[in-house]
């Protein structure tokens, strides 16, 4: 399902919180919703106790709810532990004449003393809880007061605190198939009621509100995309599918958008790209996809995405266990066309291209053989020491290829090693670079959407692993630092621009129980195109 977001602004009189406290939740107990969401912490928690449910943030609540709030803490349904969720459902006793709102759904943000309480993860844990609840209750619609999460928090941070919370709305709604019926695989799939959640605020927030709810809608609608790609199976995510993809996209939000098919790609001379879609009967693809919301001279910032539609490692073939998930490793291609999509839909006013090369690692009598040498775009050979080894081979013709545009920095995003899994797990994605500036604002962009980095190194000194003793560089350099030796094979090819290496192995997708796609890392991408000058 895709969940609808908007605002509600009250004028300053009504929302004049923490004064006049009546008048403004009279105004948003008025509102027809399903559920009105508010927050609060130990603080206003201990006022309601100490004057018996007469005095401050929930006490004027509770006034106006015939003594609800009280009764619930009474009960020990308030709880001053941060995401401890407290509903309320409409009683006799409510006004029903003045409350149109059917439940009050109280959210606790805890001791706003205690360390960390004021940051973007603590936020997430009680917006999470909050978003759950919204998603399991039969609830249609919701009403989001958002001063009141503020309260605890910096005003200046409504904004990021304002997309995070449609982050997770977004990754509450969505189901898979959903969206598309045509691709809908299972007969019967529950989805959830959950579909609109208005913000609510006041004038003095009201256009940092209103910018944030665009950028949120947009943000979540490239989430989905790039979870629904990934997502989808490899018979039917097929790198032919992805370039009708991207050409829909151009129609839809006004992308320009070129698919090169194999014979172009040749004439390019991309002879390491090409060594990995030899063994499949698919087609490669390369897709090019352009948002010009800049000037026309300013430089484009470059996003490159590895786009495996579906890996079993080539005759270096992988174990039979869990190669169902190797569909996810166009998750870097899925990405960036997610990022493109979402900036497209808001006319982000940048210049930012979209690079993906696609294709299948598929064991064939035509397959490429470890041992095999190449020659890359670059006019650097390759000596192919493990055909499963693959994603750096399409990226670094592609990272070749960018250099026409004259980038102002590139960003290759790709699920590339193992061994990123065992250094960082699924917690944070990888970031390699020499340049700081571009770490920073990568790692900032992380924090404001909790899609976290980890820098790790990319010193010279591993470039000796990858020496080889028949051609310009080996395609791996053993077991130690996978990783690291993957990013310093991508970075012989990138050294004409400011580039960043995000390997996202272990964030791109989820397995067990809950396995999908997680739309990472399109927050992140997502935030730290909106920073850039």
């Amino acid at each position: 399902m895709t969940i609808q977001f908007s605002t509600k602004i009250f004028p300053q009189a009504e929302m004049a919180h923490p004064k006049q406290l009546q008048s403004c939740f009279a105004a948003l107990l008025a509102q027809a919703t399903d559920c009105l969401v508010l927050a609060y912490t130990k603080a206003d928690l201990d006022v309601l106790v100490s004057s018996k449910g007469k005095a401050g943030f929930l006490g004027e609540l509770n006034q106006l709810l015939a003594g609800s709030v009280f009764r619930a803490q009474a009960l020990g349904d308030l709880d001053e532990i941060a995401a401890s969720l407290c509903i309320l459902r409409a009683e006799a006793s409510w006004p029903t004449a003045s409350i149109k709102a059917k439940r009050v759904l109280l959210v606790s943000l805890g001791d706003m003393k205690a360390p960390g309480a004021r940051g973007l993860p603590a936020y997430s844990k009680v917006v999470r809880a909050a978003v759950k609840q919204l998603g399991g209750n039969s609830i249609v619609s919701a009403l989001w007061f958002v001063p009141s999460f503020a309260l605890g928090h910096r005003s200046d941070l409504i904004g990021e605190e304002v997309r995070l919370t449609m982050q997770y709305a977004g990754d509450q709604a969505y189901r898979f198939g959903v969206r598309h019926p045509a691709l809908k695989f299972k007969a019967k799939d529950k989805a959830d009621t959950f579909a609109k959640l208005v913000f609510a605020g006041n004038n003095t927030c009201a256009k940092e509100l209103k910018a944030a709810v665009a950028e949120g809608s947009a943000m979540v609608e490239g989430m989905n995309l790039a979870k629904d790609l990934g997502n989808l199976p490899a018979n039917i995510c097929t790198p032919p599918y992805l370039g009708k993809t991207a050409q829909g996209l151009a129609k839809k939000v006004g992308l320009k958008v070129e698919v090169l098919g194999r014979k172009q790609i040749e004439a390019l001379k991309m002879g390491s790209f090409l060594s990995v879609a030899q063994g499949s009967d698919m087609p490669p693809q390369f897709i090019v996809m352009r948002h010009q919301g800049g000037k026309a001279g300013d430089a484009p910032i470059v996003l490159v995405g590895k786009g495996i539609t579906f890996d079993t490692g080539g005759i270096s073939l992988k174990p039979g266990e869990a190669m169902d998930e190797m569909k996810y490793d166009m998750c870097g291609a899925a990405s960036v066309m997610g990022t493109m999509y979402a900036i497209a839909q808001m006319h982000l006013k940048k210049n930012v291209i979209g690079v993906i090369p696609t294709c299948e690692n598929m064991p064939s009598g035509q397959a490429t053989r470890p041992g095999d040498i190449v020659t890359s775009m670059s006019g650097q050979t390759i000596e192919i020491l493990n055909t499963d080894a693959e994603g750096r081979l399409i990226l670094c013709d592609a990272l070749t290829y960018v250099e026409r545009f004259k980038p102002k920095a590139v960003i290759d995003v790709a699920t590339l090693t193992g061994a990123c899994i065992i250094a960082l797990g699924h917690v944070h994605s990888g970031v390699f670079s020499d340049d700081e500036g571009l770490v920073d604002a990568l790692s900032k962009a992380g924090h404001a959407s909790l899609d976290t980095v980890w820098r790790l190194p990319l010193d010279a000194a591993y470039q000796e692993q990858l020496k080889s003793n028949f051609a310009d560089i080996a395609n791996i350099g053993g077991r130690p630092a996978g990783s690291v030796t993957a990013a310093c094979f991508l970075a012989r090819f990138t050294e004409k621009y400011k580039w960043a290496h995000l390997d996202i192995a272990g964030t791109a997708w989820k397995s067990g129980a809950a396995k999908g796609a997680t739309g990472r890392p399109v927050p992140l991408l997502f935030n730290f195109l909106l920073e850039q000058k």
